[in-house]
């Protein structure tokens, strides 16, 4: 039986991060804790939602590493306690929105956090209890501030995943003008992450097709001003797509993913410095060969309606199409030119096989099969 959910407010539009307030009062939330990163500090962007916030008290954490670590996640719920906070603001990425989600549940559970990590069966186990959040992203990729879990590092170097519906945000506020000041490469990588998500949401075998309709509409929208928003970050008919994009493939991905997200997390807790959305965009067209002989993309022809949504002719390699917009779009197209050597292949398999996306992609990988990805990828 499908489980169909959509939850959570949602604030769209330039000039929306003004609506701040008025969700904090709408939830309780009287002392927050900003959880964010060095970069939206150094870029300004804070700037705007401190000035939304006017003499609400708050405190900062702006310690957040590009992939949110158990050690980022305790720092933060330490200055949470210290400030007696009642609530959560992430401003950021998926980065900082990821490691609210942890702050929520360590400031409110016992336990290191790998408890509650979805492989561990410890998604029961995080409670109504956690603190309330509110997400305001200033990149287009994740849509974390749509979604129902976050991906964490933990102490013993596992990339893990963390899923209940009490983690979604009691409201995204989603203002493309935060996005405005995003550099080119980040444009693009966060972007590639957002097309990523409402590809292989689609490709996934369950039975949901309001996520269906929701990611091909994400994937038409983010396939078309991918390119505009890296060219020109001013432009923002572009800006507003990516924002869409990335909210559609989060809202969507409750369905499930698959075989990129597998080996992007697994690949990403070997080597925390690799980006991974940049990741994503480079398994991509792997999985989406491999993924081309299960029977439920056949029989439903999603290959040729994800080529339709992207605007491509109905004969069109939509693998070669997303390894040829990478390439446009100044990324890597390949492993090998992000450091990456065939010695860690064995570790990244044995972890692929053990997350949480592993099992919702429409053909089950073999550790041969992942092998085989990991070489195509080079």
């Amino acid at each position: 039986m499908a489980l169909i959910q959509y939850l959570t407010q949602i604030e769209f539009d330039y000039g929306a991060v003004a609506q701040l307030p008025q969700h904090c009062a709408r939830v309780g939330m009287t002392r927050p804790l900003i959880v964010t990163d060095a970069g939206v500090v150094a870029a300004g962007v804070l700037q705007p939602v401190l000035a939304a916030l006017g003499d609400l008290p708050h405190a900062v954490f702006d310690a957040t590493p590009s992939n949110p670590t158990e050690a980022a996640v305790r720092a933060a719920t330490a200055l949470y306690q210290q400030h007696q906070c009642d609530g959560l603001i992430a401003v950021g990425g998926g980065s900082a929105i990821d490691c609210a989600k942890g702050v929520a549940i360590a400031a409110t559970h016992p336990g290191p956090l790998k408890t509650y990590a979805t492989i561990e069966g410890g998604s029961p186990k995080i409670t109504e209890a956690v603190a309330p959040l509110i997400a305001v992203p200033t990149t287009a990729g994740t849509g974390s501030e749509v979604a129902r879990g976050a991906i964490v590092i933990v102490d013993d170097g596992r990339k893990l995943g963390f899923h209940s519906w009490h983690l979604m945000p009691k409201a995204a506020i989603c203002d493309p003008a935060l996005t405005l000041g995003l550099p080119p490469m980040l444009t693009a990588a966060t972007g590639m992450d957002a097309i990523a998500h409402c590809m292989e949401t689609f490709m996934a075998p369950a039975f949901n097709p309001p996520a269906d309709g929701i990611a091909l509409e994400g994937l038409r929208r983010g396939w078309a001003a991918i390119e505009r928003a890296t060219r020109d970050g001013s432009d923002r008919a572009a800006r507003l797509d990516m924002m869409a994009a990335s909210m559609h493939g989060a809202m969507a991905f409750q369905k499930g993913l698959g075989c990129v997200h597998s080996l992007s997390h697994s690949l990403g807790g070997v080597n925390p410095k690799l980006h991974h959305g940049t990741l994503n965009a480079v398994f991509l067209p792997a999985v989406i060969r491999f993924n081309a002989g299960a029977e439920s993309l056949q029989k439903e022809e999603r290959l040729a309606r994800m080529a339709q949504a992207m605007g491509l002719d109905s004969g069109t390699d939509v693998a070669q199409a997303v390894h040829d917009m990478t390439a446009r779009l100044g990324l890597p197209t390949g492993l090998r030119a992000m450091g990456v050597t065939e010695d860690l292949f064995d570790a990244v398999i044995e972890h692929a096989l053990l997350d949480h996306c592993h099992k919702t992609n429409p053909r089950i990988a073999s550790p041969e099969d992942y092998r085989a990805m990991l070489v195509e990828s080079m």
